[in-house]
């Protein structure tokens, strides 16, 4: 009897461990969706910086300077019957105009991917859980070239303006230097936040002279402002 008595109490510790493991590991997984935030009426406000470069137009380094304010929007069911998200874009020439409504985009985050249509084009923008290990085609869903991306920073902190973002991450898109190109893409996302800043510059140039630029497009976003409508 006392046998059977100790073998229960054994058996029942056992048992305990057993689930308390189960529930400790279950607790610590996290894909970090919190990067991509898709919180309900999420808006983000950047100041932009658009530059068209043209050597054969009248203004050949054509700058235009506005206000983007991105905002998570309802959900619907798409052609592949996922529920999707609206991606809604607002722009403005200055803090005091009205915002006026440019695009409707959609996104969503689906077997641990963070998708945006934009222009009828799907892109991956971020791969779950980011790891520095993980490389994507962000044109693996459309007829685009293939285009790798990886994490150049994960979890660090970054500072736009008197705004400090505790763990962000940078996402590096191209890096590509030669005798007529300049190419440098790379995003940069914080947690609970989304989007921060954009880096976007594809120029065709002269002889390795990034000074002298023939024809290309520059557009960077700084993060000003954001919060939930």
């Amino acid at each position: 009897m006392k046998s059977t008595f100790l073998n229960f109490v054994v058996f029942s510790s056992v048992l305990l461990f057993l689930l308390a493991c189960e529930k400790d590991t279950t607790e610590e997984i996290s894909f970090d969706y919190e990067y991509y935030d898709l919180t309900p009426g999420r808006f983000c406000i950047y100041d932009v910086v658009d530059i068209e470069h043209d050597e054969n137009q009248a203004v050949q380094h054509d700058t235009t300077y506005y206000q983007l304010k991105t905002v998570i929007g309802d959900t619907f069911i798409d052609n592949s019957g996922r529920i999707t998200r609206k991606f809604l874009r607002y722009t403005r020439d200055s803090i005091q105009d009205n915002w006026l409504l440019k695009d409707v985009w959609t996104t969503l985050i689906e077997n641990n991917k963070a998708e945006l249509v934009e222009e009828n084009q799907r892109i991956v923008k971020l791969v779950f859980k980011p790891t520095y290990e993980k490389v994507w085609n962000i044109n693996m869903f459309n007829v685009s070239s293939k285009i790798n991306a990886k994490y150049a920073a994960i979890d660090q902190p970054f500072t736009i303006g008197n705004q400090v973002f505790d763990k962000t991450l940078k996402v590096d898109i191209q890096n590509f230097f030669s005798l007529v190109d300049d190419r440098v893409k790379y995003d940069v996302y914080a947690k609970n936040v989304g989007l921060i800043y954009k880096y976007f510059k594809d120029n065709t140039i002269a002889n390795f002279d990034k000074n002298t630029i023939k024809k290309g497009k520059e557009l960077y976003y700084t993060l000003v402002s954001y919060g939930i409508e």
